[in-house]
């Protein structure tokens, strides 16, 4: 069986290295990555990673910044099929490690087991958190699922837990759509329990990724006029606190302390790092600047106060669709009145004008009548 990872990355240098050998660990024996001009060494690290003869890597580039991650994932998950025979094609991305919920099991020992027929599945996608860092990749540091509920989330200026990413067999003409949520490849049966798969993510892995990764993510929709999200598209959101310079107290929100944790909705979680203390990763081990506590909650009191503005924010933009709404439906409701008056009026008229010429009619035929005696 070949089993296939796709990757478009860019300025992802903090966690690729962990993301590579977890992968590798995992039974991935081809990585078709495209490295999306990446200027803080990430380059560097793939064209090393590509130099390996137990794994075959299938190393691109795209410089272009306009946010074609579908375009490109798609060119990438049919030659994974085509050009490399795959039978299996997770599509992932650089903070998204692929995991079996049983984990006595690797994900090539899961997709050995399972039927063809499947043909495409959702992977569900579990945030882990954990301390606040200036910087670093945080696999070791980042060991809390997050199991905050939607309310929770909202609160701290967060839409919703990740969405579901898709597996599925190897598809020349599959296509996968932007996000790597859904791909056209049909779902044929259910995944036994027991051969669950998940995805353990770290999106915020230190205010230094976080910061670039949100400015590039901007600027690439800025870029991009056929992409249109909306205002309170997360990116879209975060790259204007970003703008305003308020991003990082909202950002510290997302975190926790050992101990807040230890009391809250978060099970711990060392799946990731327990993969390559196993591989002999050389990407664990590096001291990393946490943020004191006292620091955290001087941010994190900043950061509920713009949560809050902006909440303050939607509700009026929303109070105000809904009056512009209702004053264009009221508008149309006088036009239509004023509209059928017109025609009343016009009706009547032309009744008034018909009865007028029959009354001139029978006067006619009245005169006529006595003219003739």
């Amino acid at each position: 069986m070949i089993l296939a990872v796709t990757l478009m990355v860019r300025d992802e240098a903090d966690v690729i290295p962990a993301w590579l050998d977890h992968h590798v660990a995992q039974g991935f024996d081809v990585f078709v990555i495209t490295d999306n001009g990446s200027t803080d060494g990430t380059t560097a690290l793939l064209e090393a990673f590509a130099e390996r003869d137990d794994v075959t890597v299938d190393l691109r580039h795209d410089p272009v910044h306009r946010k074609q991650q579908g375009t490109v994932v798609t060119g990438m998950a049919r030659d994974a099929a085509a050009v490399h025979g795959a039978d299996w094609v997770v599509n992932a991305d650089a903070d998204e490690f692929v995991l079996p919920v049983d984990r006595s099991l690797t994900v090539r020992r899961v997709l050995e087991r399972l039927d063809p027929v499947v043909g495409a599945f959702t992977v569900p996608v579990v945030n882990l958190v954990g301390a606040l860092a200036e910087s670093g990749a945080g696999v070791e540091r980042l060991h809390w699922r997050d199991e905050r509920s939607v309310d929770e989330l909202t609160a701290i200026g967060l839409l919703a837990p990740p969405t579901a990413n898709a597996v599925h067999v190897g598809d020349p003409d599959v296509t996968v759509v932007q996000g790597n949520h859904q791909v056209s490849v049909a779902n044929g049966a259910p995944v036994p329990e027991e051969l669950a798969l998940e995805v353990l993510h770290l999106p915020w892995r230190s205010w230094a990724q976080y910061a670039h990764r949100v400015e590039v993510t901007g600027r690439a929709y800025d870029a991009n006029p056929d992409l249109t999200p909306s205002p309170r598209h997360h990116g879209m959101r975060d790259w204007r606190r970003l703008q305003e310079g308020v991003l990082q107290p909202v950002f510290a929100l997302r975190f926790v302390t050992e101990d807040e944790a230890e009391a809250g909705p978060f099970t711990r979680d060392d799946g990731v790092a327990d993969v390559l203390r196993r591989a002999g990763s050389a990407a664990l081990g590096d001291a990393e600047p946490v943020v004191p506590t006292d620091r955290l909650e001087e941010l994190r009191a900043l950061g509920r106060a713009v949560v809050d503005r902006d909440h303050r924010i939607a509700d009026l933009e929303d109070e105000v669709r809904q009056a512009t709404e209702l004053a264009d439906s009221l508008r149309r409701t006088v036009q239509f009145e004023r509209d059928a008056h017109r025609a009343t009026e016009t009706e009547l008229a032309a009744v008034r004008a018909r009865r007028v010429v029959r009354l001139a009619d029978r006067a006619g035929a009245v005169a006529r009548r006595i003219r003739a005696r």
